[in-house]
């Protein structure tokens, strides 16, 4: 987050830099926390332990592409999503997201 901005503003903020795209805020799927997802950053000898607020989102406009934040940018169906490789942390919200949760997970 910038000094300034509301949550929501940073979340369309961060989307755009990293994909191109314009969203707006469309729900909230969940406040994710575990003391378990701990990153240690070798190039700085930082480590953090990581929480993520996961919000739903509605493409509006802009143009989908890789910028100096991203690597790849492209969607995926939840069935290829199975195939990468990613933190269990980040299963969770997929499955969570798949179970068409009526109210946000808090844990």
């Amino acid at each position: 987050m910038e000094i300034g901005e509301t949550l929501e503003q940073c979340v369309v903020r961060e989307t755009k830099e990293e994909t191109g795209l314009d969203i707006e805020i469309t729900g909230l799927l969940g406040i994710y926390t575990d003391p378990k997802h701990v990153i240690h950053y070798t190039s700085n000898d930082e480590v953090r332990q990581e929480f993520n607020i996961t919000f739903y989102g509605r493409i509006v406009g802009g143009s989908i592409a890789v910028s100096k934040e991203s690597t790849e940018v492209k969607f995926l169906t939840l069935g290829e999503l199975a195939e990468v490789p990613v933190h269990e942390t980040v299963r969770l919200r997929l499955q969570h997201h798949s179970e068409q949760r009526r109210s946000p997970y808090l844990g």
